[in-house]
Protein backbone atom coordinates (compact mmCIF):
# COMPACT_ATOMS: atom_id res chain seq x y z
CA UNK A 1 0.00 0.00 0.00
CA UNK A 2 3.16 2.22 0.92
CA UNK A 3 5.01 1.49 -2.19
CA UNK A 4 1.34 2.30 -4.47
CA UNK A 5 0.93 5.95 -2.54
CA UNK A 6 4.35 6.29 -3.27
CA UNK A 7 3.94 6.16 -7.11
CA UNK A 8 1.42 7.99 -6.89
CA UNK A 9 2.51 10.33 -5.46
CA UNK A 10 5.37 10.84 -7.61
CA UNK A 11 2.91 10.85 -10.73
CA UNK A 12 0.82 13.67 -9.72
CA UNK A 13 4.25 16.03 -8.10
CA UNK A 14 5.41 15.07 -11.99
CA UNK A 15 1.76 15.97 -13.59
CA UNK A 16 1.93 19.10 -11.82
CA UNK A 17 5.19 19.67 -13.06
CA UNK A 18 5.32 19.43 -16.40
CA UNK A 19 1.66 21.53 -16.31
CA UNK A 20 2.97 24.10 -14.97
CA UNK A 21 5.27 24.09 -17.06
CA UNK A 22 3.29 23.86 -20.56
CA UNK A 23 0.71 26.23 -19.06
CA UNK A 24 3.39 28.91 -18.91
CA UNK A 25 4.94 28.13 -21.91
CA UNK A 26 1.47 28.21 -23.09
CA UNK A 27 0.84 31.80 -22.21
CA UNK A 28 4.06 33.23 -23.64
CA UNK A 29 4.24 31.02 -27.20
CA UNK A 30 0.80 29.27 -27.52
CA UNK A 31 1.50 28.62 -31.65
CA UNK A 32 5.17 26.86 -31.04
CA UNK A 33 3.97 25.03 -28.01
CA UNK A 34 0.96 23.22 -29.51
CA UNK A 35 2.82 22.30 -32.29
CA UNK A 36 5.73 20.63 -29.89
CA UNK A 37 2.85 19.04 -28.02
CA UNK A 38 1.41 17.56 -31.91
CA UNK A 39 4.60 16.14 -32.14
CA UNK A 40 5.13 14.60 -28.83
CA UNK A 41 1.76 13.02 -29.08
CA UNK A 42 2.13 11.67 -32.58
CA UNK A 43 5.26 10.29 -31.52
CA UNK A 44 3.52 8.60 -28.72
CA UNK A 45 1.10 7.26 -30.53
CA UNK A 46 3.86 5.54 -32.89
CA UNK A 47 5.47 4.40 -30.00
CA UNK A 48 2.38 2.26 -28.88
CA UNK A 49 1.74 1.03 -32.53
CA UNK A 50 5.49 -0.43 -32.59
CA UNK A 51 4.69 -2.08 -29.30
CA UNK A 52 1.36 -3.56 -30.54
CA UNK A 53 3.46 -4.69 -33.79
CA UNK A 54 6.19 -5.90 -32.01
CA UNK A 55 6.18 -9.44 -32.44
CA UNK A 56 5.34 -9.20 -36.22
CA UNK A 57 7.73 -6.84 -36.74
CA UNK A 58 10.39 -8.94 -34.96
CA UNK A 59 9.19 -12.35 -37.14
CA UNK A 60 9.90 -10.75 -40.37
CA UNK A 61 13.09 -9.20 -39.38
CA UNK A 62 14.36 -12.54 -37.97
CA UNK A 63 15.75 -14.26 -40.72
CA UNK A 64 14.74 -18.58 -41.69
CA UNK A 65 11.58 -20.17 -41.77
CA UNK A 66 8.13 -19.64 -39.49
CA UNK A 67 7.85 -21.24 -36.50
CA UNK A 68 6.58 -24.94 -36.66
CA UNK A 69 7.73 -25.27 -39.95
CA UNK A 70 9.97 -28.50 -40.37
CA UNK A 71 13.31 -28.59 -42.54
CA UNK A 72 14.15 -31.89 -43.92
CA UNK A 73 17.38 -31.85 -45.03
CA UNK A 74 17.76 -35.54 -46.01
CA UNK A 75 19.84 -38.50 -44.72
CA UNK A 76 17.09 -38.10 -41.68
CA UNK A 77 17.73 -34.75 -40.40
CA UNK A 78 15.12 -32.39 -39.27
CA UNK A 79 15.27 -28.61 -37.75
CA UNK A 80 12.58 -27.18 -36.17
CA UNK A 81 12.79 -23.61 -36.05
CA UNK A 82 12.21 -21.72 -32.47
CA UNK A 83 8.79 -20.47 -32.04
CA UNK A 84 7.87 -16.84 -30.92
CA UNK A 85 6.75 -18.31 -27.61
CA UNK A 86 10.18 -19.75 -26.40
CA UNK A 87 9.45 -23.50 -27.67
CA UNK A 88 10.13 -25.84 -30.24
CA UNK A 89 6.58 -26.87 -31.87
CA UNK A 90 7.41 -30.11 -34.09
CA UNK A 91 4.14 -30.88 -36.96
CA UNK A 92 3.82 -34.48 -37.27
CA UNK A 93 1.42 -36.81 -38.71
CA UNK A 94 -0.17 -39.16 -35.90
CA UNK A 95 -2.17 -41.93 -37.42
CA UNK A 96 -2.43 -40.04 -40.77
CA UNK A 97 -3.38 -37.16 -39.21
CA UNK A 98 -1.65 -33.65 -38.93
CA UNK A 99 -0.74 -32.73 -34.88
CA UNK A 100 1.05 -30.12 -33.62
CA UNK A 101 3.68 -31.32 -30.60
CA UNK A 102 5.57 -29.04 -27.70
CA UNK A 103 8.94 -30.56 -27.80
CA UNK A 104 9.19 -31.19 -24.03
CA UNK A 105 12.79 -32.93 -22.44
CA UNK A 106 10.93 -32.82 -19.51
CA UNK A 107 7.94 -35.37 -20.22
CA UNK A 108 9.17 -38.98 -20.44
CA UNK A 109 6.91 -40.02 -23.08
CA UNK A 110 4.37 -38.37 -25.98
CA UNK A 111 1.05 -36.93 -24.13
CA UNK A 112 -1.63 -36.33 -26.18
CA UNK A 113 -4.43 -34.07 -25.12
CA UNK A 114 -7.87 -35.44 -25.23
CA UNK A 115 -8.97 -33.60 -27.99
CA UNK A 116 -5.86 -34.60 -29.96
CA UNK A 117 -6.64 -38.19 -29.39
CA UNK A 118 -9.82 -38.27 -30.56
CA UNK A 119 -8.75 -36.52 -33.65
CA UNK A 120 -6.51 -39.39 -34.05
CA UNK A 121 -9.44 -41.88 -33.57
CA UNK A 122 -8.38 -42.63 -29.95
CA UNK A 123 -11.95 -42.27 -27.75
CA UNK A 124 -10.92 -41.60 -24.45
CA UNK A 125 -13.92 -43.03 -23.21
CA UNK A 126 -13.00 -46.02 -23.34
CA UNK A 127 -9.62 -45.77 -22.31
CA UNK A 128 -8.26 -47.34 -19.15
CA UNK A 129 -6.78 -43.84 -16.74
CA UNK A 130 -5.04 -46.27 -14.70
CA UNK A 131 -1.68 -44.35 -14.49
CA UNK A 132 -0.53 -41.05 -12.83
CA UNK A 133 1.72 -38.30 -14.42
CA UNK A 134 2.85 -34.76 -12.83
CA UNK A 135 2.52 -31.91 -14.66
CA UNK A 136 2.93 -28.45 -14.09
CA UNK A 137 -0.92 -28.01 -13.42
CA UNK A 138 -0.50 -30.66 -10.79
CA UNK A 139 -1.03 -34.78 -11.17
CA UNK A 140 -3.44 -35.80 -13.80
CA UNK A 141 -4.49 -39.69 -14.59
CA UNK A 142 -3.06 -41.11 -17.71
CA UNK A 143 -4.29 -43.50 -20.05
CA UNK A 144 -1.57 -45.36 -21.98
CA UNK A 145 -2.17 -45.94 -25.55
CA UNK A 146 -0.12 -47.29 -28.93
CA UNK A 147 0.16 -45.00 -31.98
CA UNK A 148 -0.31 -46.32 -35.13
CA UNK A 149 2.31 -44.64 -36.60
CA UNK A 150 3.86 -40.94 -36.23
CA UNK A 151 5.50 -39.22 -39.48
CA UNK A 152 8.04 -35.94 -38.50
CA UNK A 153 10.01 -34.26 -41.86
CA UNK A 154 9.90 -37.47 -43.36
CA UNK A 155 10.93 -40.14 -41.10
CA UNK A 156 7.77 -42.56 -39.83
CA UNK A 157 7.64 -44.61 -36.85
CA UNK A 158 5.13 -47.60 -36.19
CA UNK A 159 3.56 -48.96 -33.04
CA UNK A 160 4.84 -45.75 -30.99
CA UNK A 161 3.59 -45.34 -27.06
CA UNK A 162 1.74 -42.77 -26.28
CA UNK A 163 0.27 -41.51 -23.08
CA UNK A 164 -3.31 -39.48 -23.27
CA UNK A 165 -3.87 -37.18 -20.21
CA UNK A 166 -7.04 -36.68 -18.71
CA UNK A 167 -7.17 -33.18 -18.58
CA UNK A 168 -8.11 -29.58 -20.21
CA UNK A 169 -4.41 -30.15 -21.91
CA UNK A 170 -4.56 -27.99 -25.49
CA UNK A 171 -1.65 -28.86 -26.73
CA UNK A 172 -0.02 -32.35 -26.93
CA UNK A 173 3.82 -32.93 -26.12
CA UNK A 174 6.78 -34.78 -27.76
CA UNK A 175 8.73 -35.98 -24.92
CA UNK A 176 11.99 -38.02 -24.67
CA UNK A 177 10.95 -41.40 -25.57
CA UNK A 178 9.78 -40.29 -28.89
CA UNK A 179 12.80 -37.92 -29.47
CA UNK A 180 14.82 -41.00 -28.12
CA UNK A 181 14.16 -42.48 -31.17
CA UNK A 182 17.18 -40.18 -32.52
CA UNK A 183 20.48 -40.61 -32.57
CA UNK A 184 21.23 -37.01 -31.90
CA UNK A 185 18.88 -34.30 -30.28
CA UNK A 186 20.43 -31.10 -29.96
CA UNK A 187 19.50 -27.21 -29.90
CA UNK A 188 21.54 -25.00 -32.49
CA UNK A 189 21.13 -21.42 -31.96
CA UNK A 190 17.24 -21.27 -32.33
CA UNK A 191 17.14 -24.14 -34.12
CA UNK A 192 16.41 -27.97 -32.49
CA UNK A 193 17.74 -30.37 -34.47
CA UNK A 194 17.01 -34.01 -35.06
CA UNK A 195 19.34 -37.01 -36.82
CA UNK A 196 18.59 -40.25 -37.25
Amino acid sequence: MGEAFGRLAYLVVLLVAVGGILLVELRARPGHVLRLAAAWVMVFLGLVALAGMWDEIRASLRPGRPAGEVVSEGGGRIEVPLGEDGHFHLPAEVNGVALRFVVDTGATTIALGQADARRVGIDPARLAWSGQARTANGTVRTAAVTLDSVVVGGVRDRDVPALVLQSDLDMSLMGMSYLSRFARVSIEGERLVLER
